[in-house]
């Protein structure tokens, strides 16, 4: 613990430094945007695959929700809806029948008239098999243009949660295929991409928009910095107008100048195991692994305290909440009894993978520690998602025993379902990753979820959901050791109106630019 305290320390007074050192001779004003007519920000992922009907990138759902529209978009701050491409209210025919009108005059920002066409064609890509969207619109059996501006959508059975899933469907031109789309994809939101590297995503305002948002400003420029302390640099030298993912060590060098916005977000770091690999293949020993990892440590040290142990697969401020009947807390003993219990008397030795963001890195360390204690012996490496997942994890012959990832599938909405079949769902995450498809306990899941979505009302519905949540952490084929609390920071006198929001990305949709 003196250790783990004096290495913060010496890296806060590092990263203070640096920012000091980097600051020197800058003239930059304090006050209204870095660059004239132009948003400049700080992102804190990286990709390469924009494809609005398909990506998971937290970069790229990010930008995305300012150049590719779907029918109905959420408002970040509080997961509210909003008229996107729809003119109105989903027109509700049956139970399992809507027609939405698309909004008058909309067009892509290449000129093209939007039309039902490309709506029926993005829906059609996002449910392209093997597609991580799939499972979260599988309650869709078909989707038709009606006339020149209308769209029917039929369902296999009443869905509760209809319109929200519709903001799944980003609309791009029916004709791009799917390497433009990867590339740079085409919509009719308020801006328009520019060009995408690997440094840098730029955008232009999309004069032909005419929805409820339009751009602020001529030009927006998202810098991609993985790496905290350059993202701090950038900020707190005033070089741009606002932050995402800010890290604790930098909240009192950047509090002067920014306004810094706090909130408790669904991103986390999550425990995944290759559940058809020995001796993970036992939830025993899963269960095991959650109740020697010591998270309230891992949040004092490595959080700073900004996060909440996690008590459920969702969050307590979601509505569907419920305490699940199995939370993992430090305790050596009961990891060791169900180690014995599941006849693992040798000493384990694997690698733990991790992604590579630095506070998921951070976390590697400690976790190791707390491993050696109930026997098991890790090897760390780290590597990018974009390596790890189709290298190490992704393959049918995969021989990995466990990994450390980031996810925040709340970019897609926060009910109960559609997170729980992010992970737990028919996709890539049990076919792949965690091989849990088709165990008794997926099937067990499953059978509550569906039973859920059949209910006749709200009160009976969260008493199954109430059922899966301790399914999952009974089983943990992947489990969040803690959610994380999210801070953003904006530069003092360029917006009059933000907001922070608790999953990753930047929603600057509705901000206000004073110029």
């Amino acid at each position: 613990m003196k250790r783990t305290r004096t290495l913060l320390k010496v890296a806060a007074a590092m990263l203070i430094g640096a920012l000091a050192l980097g600051g020197c001779g800058t003239q930059q004003a304090t006050t209204g945007p870095s660059v004239p007519d132009t948003i400049t920000a700080e992102a804190a992922y990286a990709s390469r695959d924009f494809n609005p009907n398909s990506t998971s990138s937290a970069l790229a759902m990010s930008a995305n929700w300012y150049v590719v529209e779907p029918l109905y978009a959420f408002n970040y701050s509080n997961y509210s809806m909003y008229n996107a491409l729809a003119k109105g209210e989903p027109e509700r025919v049956s139970d399992t029948e809507y027609t939405v009108t698309l909004r008058d005059g909309a067009k892509f920002s290449d000129g093209t008239p939007v039309t039902p066409n490309d709506v029926v064609k993005s829906w059609e890509r996002s449910i392209t098999k093997g597609g991580l969207y799939v499972p979260m619109l599988s309650f869709i059996d078909s989707v038709e243009p009606k006339g020149d501006q209308q769209v029917t959508f039929h369902l296999k059975y009443a869905f509760p949660a209809f319109k929200e899933r519709l903001a799944l469907i980003k609309v791009a031109p029916a004709d791009m295929d799917k390497d433009q789309l990867t590339a740079l994809p085409t919509g009719s939101g308020p801006w328009k991409y520019v060009s995408i590297t690997d440094q840098k995503v730029t955008f232009v305002r999309n004069d032909l928009y005419n929805g409820e948002y339009p751009a602020q400003c001529k030009n927006m420029v998202w810098n991609v910095a993985v790496d905290d302390t350059a993202r701090v640099t950038a900020m707190q030298t005033g070089k741009v107008d606002v932050m995402e993912l800010v890290p604790t060590l930098a909240f009192d060098v950047l509090q002067r100048k920014t306004d810094l916005k706090t909130v408790q977000a669904f991103n986390a770091p999550y425990i995944m195991f290759n559940t058809k690999k020995a001796p993970f293949d036992d939830a025993r020993v899963r269960r095991a692994v959650l109740y020697a990892i010591d998270a309230q440590q891992l949040i004092d040290n490595q959080m700073s305290g900004q996060a909440t142990p996690a008590t459920s697969y969702l969050i307590e401020e979601y509505p569907a909440y419920h305490r699940a009947s199995t939370v993992y807390t430090h305790n050596v003993q009961k990891a060791k009894e169900l180690l014995k219990e599941a006849g693992v008397t040798d000493k384990i030795k694997f690698t733990l993978y991790s992604t590579d963001q630095s506070w998921i890195t951070q976390l590697a360390p400690q976790i190791k520690n707390n491993l050696a204690e109930i026997g098991m012996e890790a090897n760390l490496q780290s590597m990018a998602s974009s390596a790890l997942y189709p290298n190490i994890t992704d393959k049918e012959d995969a021989d990995f025993s466990m990994a450390l990832v980031a996810g925040d599938p709340s970019v897609f909405g926060n009910d109960a379902d559609l997170l729980m079949n992010w992970f737990y769902g028919d996709n890539t995450w049990t076919r792949q990753r965690t091989f849990w498809y088709g165990s008794d306990g997926y099937n067990r899941l499953h059978e509550l979820m569906d039973n859920a979505l059949a209910a006749p009302t709200a009160e009976e519905r969260q008493e199954y959901w109430n059922q899966c949540y301790d399914v999952i952490a009974e089983q943990v084929p992947i489990y969040p050791l803690f959610h994380r609390k999210t801070t953003t920071a904006f530069k003092k006198g360029v917006f009059s109106q933000t907001e922070a929001i608790g999953t990753t990305g930047l929603d600057l949709l509705q901000a206000k630019l004073n110029h």
